[in-house]
């Protein structure tokens, strides 16, 4: 910041960040892929006249970032001034809580554990039935990182966070074709990671009962969304709760702050400061404080989620969603409710549970849903038969009010997460 001051920069931040990742890949009783390593990375944005400049760099050398901040500094002289440019207007020290997105266990933990972490995940999910004949490999990873930032404003903060994860995709067969199903989870730690042998069993489950699938006959009928799917649904709600796409109409909830859109089971925080999530941290990307928003309230949409450049030019405080290039989620979840996903399917007398999905097609404007699907039909309350290559579709807003159930099996293994809940009536198109 000092270098970028004196070549003429008016305001200046610097981010630096430093992780150590450690992965591991198995496939049928061998270590296909392994990995160690370190990066560094220093990100510099700088202010001048109104035009902003960023750039970054893994050099460190005096030599180079000399000519790496004079090489910002210039490219500002190229960029067109925008009055909303520029740092935080406020300068807040995080509160210093602990937020728990440290482990110890990560660094602690032997690498030969790690890899037998892989080969037991690949093994056992290769013997949990004889149809299972091959896998696109069972992998261990984890990282630790340090994270710093400073800007001229007097801003000077950092932490350190930690990410582990495990997961597994077994393939089955199914007469000539192959029935390919995945399974993982993540934490902060191996502490609060779920065992090696209930990923495997999973995984090699939802093969297993995959055999036999067929496509159903089109229709209109409740669908359940179980919690990983329901999560890539929620995905796409953030995306439309960025002020990003709100400020340039591309969002279905332009307007809307104030309006019903959900049902009364739908309320949706976006929380950085959650104990341990995969999304907490102390600041965002701009150093704002991380903070808890209430999006949707009973179905009400409360607030969009900004960073200071968008809350800028949308009249609104940042929401300390800072990505550093964009608005990025915290902790985003729909809150869950009390039945498990058992309980959901049992209370459903004809439908579709849906495991997973396939394809990108919506459409954020006019909230158009659209998805590829593989899950099972239900039938007076039990899984009767599985089902493939069928589409659901519908309106994100439409589901969102058609929400009439919502499961318990909430669980905060990535920064956007939903429990399992059930849609009183979508469009299933296949036959």
């Amino acid at each position: 910041m000092e270098l970028a001051l004196a070549a003429g920069a008016g305001d200046a931040e610097a981010t630096c960040r430093i992780v150590t990742r450690f992965s591991a890949q198995a496939r049928d009783r061998e270590i296909e892929k392994l990995e160690r390593s370190t990066s560094r990375f220093l990100a510099l944005r700088v202010f001048v006249d109104g035009a902003k400049a960023t750039l970054s760099t893994n050099e460190f050398a005096p030599e180079a970032m000399r000519e790496f901040v004079r090489e910002a500094v210039a490219m500002a002289a190229h960029v067109a001034p925008d009055p909303l440019a520029g740092l935080p207007d406020e300068v807040l020290a995080p509160s210093g809580e602990d937020l728990e997105i440290f482990a110890e266990d990560v660094e602690a933990r032997d690498p030969e554990a790690k890899i037998d972490d892989a080969l037991l995940l690949e093994r056992t999910a290769r013997e949990f039935d004889p149809r299972i004949v091959n896998s696109r490999g069972s992998r261990a990873a984890d990282s630790s990182a340090s994270t710093a930032l400073a800007n001229s404003r007097g801003f000077r903060a950092s932490y350190r966070s930690t990410t582990v994860s495990r997961g597994s995709s077994p393939i089955a067969a199914d007469g000539t074709r192959k029935r390919i199903a995945s399974y993982g989870t993540s934490a902060r730690g191996y502490a609060g990671l779920e065992s090696v042998a209930s990923i495997a069993r999973t995984a090699a489950q939802r093969a297993v009962e995959s055999i036999g699938a067929r496509k159903p006959d089109s229709m209109r009928c409740p669908v359940i969304f179980e919690r990983d799917v329901a999560s890539a649904l929620l995905g796409d709600l953030f995306n439309s709760v960025s002020a990003r796409n709100v400020a340039i109409g591309n969002s279905f909830l332009v307007g809307k702050i104030g309006e019903r859109i959900g049902s009364e089971l739908v309320t949706i925080r976006d929380d950085g400061r959650l104990p341990g999530g995969l999304g907490t941290s102390p600041f965002d990307a701009e150093g704002i404080p991380s903070q808890r928003t209430l999006v949707f309230e009973r179905g009400v949409l409360r607030s969009y989620l900004f960073d200071t450049y968008y809350g800028r030019k949308l009249g609104a405080r940042s929401t300390g969603n800072s990505a550093g290039d964009g608005i990025g989620p915290n902790n985003f979840y729909l809150e869950p409710g009390t039945a498990s996903l058992e309980e959901l399917i049992a209370s459903t007398a004809h439908g579709v549970l849906v495991l997973d999905t396939i394809g990108f097609a919506t459409e954020y404007v006019s909230g158009t849903y659209s998805r590829g699907a593989r899950g099972f039909l239900i039938e007076a309350g039990a899984l009767s038969a599985p089902l493939d290559e069928f589409t659901i579709a519908g309106n994100i807003a439409t589901i969102l009010s058609g929400i009439d159930a919502v499961g318990n099996d909430l669980r905060f293994d990535a920064a956007v997460v939903s429990p399992s809940f059930r849609v009183a009536e979508m469009t299933v198109s296949g036959n």
